[in-house]
């Protein structure tokens, strides 16, 4: 982490301006947040008692907004998942106050600051989210895993559980842990490279709070603990994702691959960097080998992310097998309802589904209206992040006008190209005609613009 030097306080200042220019919402309408309360105190009524199941939750350490708690154990030669998610629904209902709020959202925005959640601190870091301070309704998918890795869907219920531990990404030991975590994500990470996929994980770009009004910048990897981890969301999405789509229903996670313009651009980049890319290799092949903590790999992938199409919702068609390219799989969002307004639907549609049931009317319209929904709400999350960063960016070189930097082209276009420092956290655009991807380059920062957040750099010759 790459402490961000600020005596004049322009982060501050920045972040601030951030929030105004977005709009953030800045807390809740004093009726949303009764509707809330009230809400919170709603005793389940029509969930199971799964308190004797161990379940622990694994998050960043500063998380309060709790999704997912899980257990693990064999089933003969198959291991089982019992993956409890907030029972958001229990506490909201179609058309309240705290819905019709939801539905102007979309999801939770994060800001260096502090976040605007999707539903109000009762519900969201209280009575609906997973904390190890009591029970807490959820609804348990449980997911059987072959030794192969393919995932199945076996029973859904609303239940009660007990968290036994909030467990941190930074800190948790193996022992912490149900003794087939390992196995299971080695299972999931199995069947992923046989059905071809590969996840994209670049370090992210991030800005983090240090306290005491301190910020820092730094290209973050995924810790040891946060891929297999996500390796349990992956599985019951897919798994839930089987279930709705034999059901005729659902909403899905879908997206394409790069196109082939994309792909030699990727090439080239890839000849920048000093990857090898034998002729013929799957792009997916050749990400699969790729080492994030590698400077130049963490380029590629960040080049792989920026070439795709983007992701998007997409409600269930007739004789229509929606896909994700990148998880080469039938997929949905079911595993953050806390944070994301699509899954409290997918959830609500599995329960039926698994229980015989026929999935609510309000939730198949809902499936209609989402996917706008949900795309204004990424792409105002994706605008508020790109923000913050240039603004971290342009805080971190303030006074450095002048100096040189080298760099790599991430991609190019006419005149203008994406460029990466090679001794800084920090990705820009420069006035650089004639360069290709993958390019070494030496430049020179010719202003900060804090108040603009605009760094220009153009070429030190």
């Amino acid at each position: 982490m790459k402490a961000i030097h600020d005596p004049h306080g322009a982060l501050t200042t920045g972040l601030a301006a951030i929030r105004q220019q977005y709009q953030v919402p800045q807390g809740f309408p004093p009726e949303v947040m009764a509707a809330a309360e009230l809400a919170a105190q709603r005793a389940p009524a029509a969930h199971a008692d799964r308190t004797d199941v161990p379940f622990v939750t694994l998050d960043p350490a500063s998380s309060t907004d709790l999704d997912q708690a899980f257990w693990i154990e064999p089933s003969g030669a198959d291991l089982l998942l019992h993956y409890a998610i907030a029972d958001v629904a229990w506490f909201v209902d179609d058309g309240d106050a705290v819905d019709v709020e939801a539905w102007k959202r979309g999801e939770t925005l994060y800001l260096p600051d502090g976040k605007a959640s999707l539903y109000p601190p009762a519900l969201s870091e209280r009575a609906a989210s997973l904390l190890p301070d009591g029970p807490r309704p959820a609804v348990v998918f449980t997911v059987r895993l072959a030794p192969d890795g393919t995932a199945r869907l076996d029973g859904t219920q609303r239940a009660l559980i007990r968290s036994r531990a909030k467990l941190a990404y930074d800190a948790v030991a193996d022992s912490d842990l149900p003794p087939a975590f390992t196995e299971y994500a080695r299972r999931v990470n199995a069947a992923e490279a046989a059905r071809g996929a590969a996840r994209v994980d670049p370090p992210e770009q991030e800005v983090e709070a240090l306290g005491e009004g301190r910020y820092g910048l730094a290209f973050r990897p995924l810790l040891p603990s946060e891929r297999p981890n996500a390796a349990l969301s992956l599985s019951a999405n897919i798994a839930i994702a089987a279930a709705l789509q034999d059901a005729g229903t659902g909403l899905f996670r879908v997206m394409a691959g790069p196109d082939q313009k994309a792909l030699s651009r990727l090439r080239s980049t890839a000849a920048g960097l000093d990857i090898a890319w034998e002729r013929g290799e799957d792009l997916k092949a050749l990400e699969r080998r790729l080492d994030q903590k590698n400077p130049h790999h963490a380029a590629f992938m960040i080049a792989v992310r920026r070439a795709g199409n983007g992701a998007g919702y997409a409600p269930w068609l007739p004789g229509v097998t929606p896909w994700h390219e990148a998880i080469a799989a039938t997929y949905v969002h079911a595993t953050a309802p806390l944070r994301r307004l699509a899954d409290r639907y997918v959830i609500r549609a599995a329960l039926a589904v698994a229980n015989g049931q026929p999935v609510p009317a309000q939730v198949e319209d809902a499936f209609q209206r989402l996917p706008a929904v949900m795309a204004r709400s990424g792409a105002l999350s994706g605008q508020i992040e790109r923000a913050v960063i240039d603004l971290a960016e342009t805080v971190m070189l303030q006074g450095r006008a002048g100096e040189r930097f080298a760099a790599c082209v991430t991609d190019a276009d006419g005149d203008s190209a994406r460029v990466q420092l090679l001794d800084l956290p920090v990705v820009a655009r420069a006035k650089l005609p004639d360069v290709a991807p993958g390019q070494r380059v030496d430049l020179r920062l010719e202003s900060v613009d804090t108040a603009k957040r605009r760094l220009t750099f153009v070429t030190a010759e």
